[in-house]
């Protein structure tokens, strides 16, 4: 019986949530560097839902459960991209805190920065899990370990409070059409 949902789908889905809000980022900070004015809310919002949906959620169950699925003895993929991918995780937090810092010290430039880091960063990033890392670890990992992956998405979901992800997913779905 093979598994007809896999782990990386659902990761690849919660990449279209986080693509959502970066089109948002850009549109926002290219807005701040033609001399418009800085929404503070949006902004803040905006690093609510990296922190709690990008990193404490999506990044969570890679880190946790995905990369720790395919570093397991017996799991062979040609080559290992994981230490990038985590770079990678621990860059956009950097950048992420350059936000913060410059919406608590009211400097657009870092601001404008720490928004273009990030947004350049991470839509490279998701490329590379969806169209490389996705697929290997696809075809390394049997359906044991796919089912096994499943049941440990929903234990790290059942972690937030009810209702979370869904405002989360929300601000996400509000900032959609901003980018466009």
């Amino acid at each position: 019986m093979e598994t007809t949902v896999k782990a990386t789908s659902i990761l690849s889905d919660e990449h279209k949530n986080i693509s959502k809000v970066v089109g948002a980022l850009v549109a926002e900070r290219d807005n701040l560097k033609s001399g418009g004015a800085l929404d503070k809310e949006f902004f803040e919002k905006a690093v609510d839902f990296i922190k709690n949906y990008a990193d404490k959620s999506h990044h969570a169950k890679e880190e946790d459960i995905l990369f720790v699925e395919v570093h397991k003895d017996g799991v062979e993929m040609h080559c290992d991209p994981i230490p990038q991918m985590l770079h990678e995780h621990d860059e956009g937090r950097n950048c992420v805190k350059n936000i913060v810092d410059g919406l608590n010290e009211g400097d657009n430039e870092k601001i404008i920065a720490g928004t273009t880091g990030y947004t350049d960063l991470i839509k490279e990033h998701i490329f590379k899990e969806d169209n490389i890392l996705y697929p290997m670890a696809d075809d390394a990992l049997n359906d044991q370990a796919q089912e096994s992956m499943l049941e440990k998405f929903k234990e790290a979901a059942n972690k937030f409070a009810d209702g979370e992800l869904d405002r989360l997913i929300e601000i996400a779905n509000d900032f959609e059409n901003r980018g466009k």
